[in-house]
């Protein structure tokens, strides 16, 4: 059986890939909507940081924060450091969970949209999602001509 953590450590190595690869776009490239979940490269990358972020502060029962607006981020250094604090944020989090933790139980959402979930579950929904969104980032990249990273599991 996979454990979370590297799962979600493999999700680190190919954040950072696409992170360098960003880095060769242009800025008009990185912020141009192009009709995807969340318009642009930039915004979808920075939705996939938010989630970890908004998940952390679930587990970790602090109240919702609001989460800078998109065009708020000028430059690929403002998102560096936001994925920079991030992601210590997440790994001094596993690095304080045990395995029992893992199936510690809370509840989600209101009304008949209760469900109760597990901090494995939590997790296990961050790393899905970080994968679905890098999809639409590789199709992106296709669609404008670029190879994407692209680093197999294991990393």
């Amino acid at each position: 059986m996979v454990d979370i953590r590297k799962l979600l450590a493999y999700n680190v190595v190919e954040r950072h890939a696409f992170f360098e690869a960003f880095v060769k776009l242009s800025w008009n490239e990185f912020v141009e909507d192009r009709g995807a979940s969340f318009g642009s490269i930039r915004n979808i990358f920075i939705h996939s940081i938010n989630g970890p972020n908004h998940w952390l502060d679930f587990l970790q029962g602090k109240p919702e924060r609001e989460y800078k607006e998109f065009g708020k981020y000028k430059t690929l250094e403002e998102i560096g450091a936001y994925l920079k604090r991030v992601e210590n944020r997440m790994n001094k989090y596993l690095n304080s969970i045990s395995a029992k933790d893992l199936k510690k139980k809370y509840e989600h959402g209101e009304g008949d949209d209760k469900e109760t979930l597990t901090v494995e579950d939590v997790l296990v929904h961050v790393f899905e999602e970080e994968i679905h969104h890098r999809g639409e980032l590789i199709a992106l990249l296709w669609q404008m001509g670029i190879e994407p990273p692209v680093i197999g599991y294991p990393p």
